[in-house]
């Protein structure tokens, strides 16, 4: 510290005769030895008051008692520095930490668009944050039948995630011969109710398509209802089936339905964060969603979820509230 004191008192004295550049750009370069030895504001102040006193010793006591007045700023100053400095770095630590994690969340539900015959599928998942908690799910068994899952955390962040990820390894561990929808909610049901906090509420909605006879087999755990639209009749219905959000209690029956599909019908299923969302104006009318997908029923599935998106993110200013995802099955 002492060696610090001489040097800045030298650098001040120079800079007192000439008053140029020069020596204020070694002043700037001086301060780099503050940071790198962790001087505190108010001592850099006491450095500069005991130069200035040595320098001029014939000034009044009261230029001294200012310089007083300044350290018991900057003692306080200092404390808040460091403190808001610590926040910055754990704030940057935990977003790196938040990177990790959603890139390990991404590769993990990533979901993989199957190729079954005489159907289209096409699928949008984005989150409104780093992390999702939103799931998407599709599975083959053999060549008869395609499902598909589509669930919903009531909550975002880091916890919506992680209860994704067991719901993803607990739909991975169910046997085909056990992938009726009714069967499989049950099934994830019991391993929620066992493992989930109660203040976490998840819903799903579960369907199974039969290549052969072309039926949507369906089931939901207090999911938003599926749209079907007809081609024939041109029209749109809600698939809804009853039964609990996942967790609620261990037993649980969940109602199963069907519907046949013809060439050109197709299954929409979706999460709130399309079914409910919000604009400057409050709530979007759920007629919009339809009206949306009727404009483009001739396209594929793909693109009408692309499109889907686009319009009702551009509503939203391109911000979403919540978690956007939809699912398209369309019957070729």
């Amino acid at each position: 510290m002492m060696d610090l004191q001489k040097q800045y008192q030298e650098l001040l004295e120079k800079y007192l005769e000439n008053l140029d550049e020069k020596n204020l750009y070694f002043a700037q370069q001086f301060s780099r030895k503050f940071i790198e030895q962790e001087i505190a504001p108010e001592d850099v102040v006491s450095l500069h008051k005991d130069a200035v006193m040595n320098i001029f010793p014939e000034l009044r006591n009261e230029v001294a008692t200012t310089h007083d007045f300044l350290i018991e700023m900057m003692i306080h100053y200092g404390l808040a520095l460091r403190e808001h400095q610590s926040l910055i770095k754990k704030r940057e630590e935990l977003h790196m930490e938040m990177e990790v994690a959603a890139n390990v969340q991404e590769k993990l539900m990533n979901a993989t668009r199957p190729n079954v015959d005489g159907l289209d599928i096409g699928y949008v998942s984005e989150a409104a944050k780093a992390m999702s908690g939103d799931y998407i799910y599709f599975a083959e068994h053999g060549r008869k039948n395609l499902s598909v899952a589509v669930a919903d955390v009531i909550g975002k962040g880091i916890p919506a995630a992680l209860c994704m990820s067991m719901i993803k390894f607990g739909m991975d561990s169910i046997d085909e011969n056990e992938s009726v929808p009714s069967e499989v909610l049950k099934i994830i049901n019991r391993i929620v109710e066992k493992s989930v906090d109660n203040s976490m509420f998840i819903s799903m909605y579960y369907g199974m398509y039969n290549v052969e006879n072309q039926h949507f087999t369906y089931a939901s755990a207090g999911h938003e209802p599926a749209l079907f639209y007809c081609a024939k009749t041109k029209s749109f219905e809600q698939l809804d089936a009853k039964g609990l959000l996942l967790g609620v209690k261990r037993e649980v029956e969940y109602e199963e339905c069907q519907v046949h599909l013809h060439s050109g019908d197709f299954v929409a299923i979706m999460t709130d964060g399309v079914t409910e969302i919000r604009t400057e104006d409050g709530f979007l009318d759920s007629a919009i969603i339809e009206q949306l997908l009727f404009e483009v029923r001739d396209q594929s599935a793909q693109q009408m979820a692309d499109y889907l998106f686009k319009q009702l993110a551009q509503l939203q200013n391109f911000r979403l509230h919540d978690d956007f995802t939809v699912a398209i099955m369309k019957k070729r």
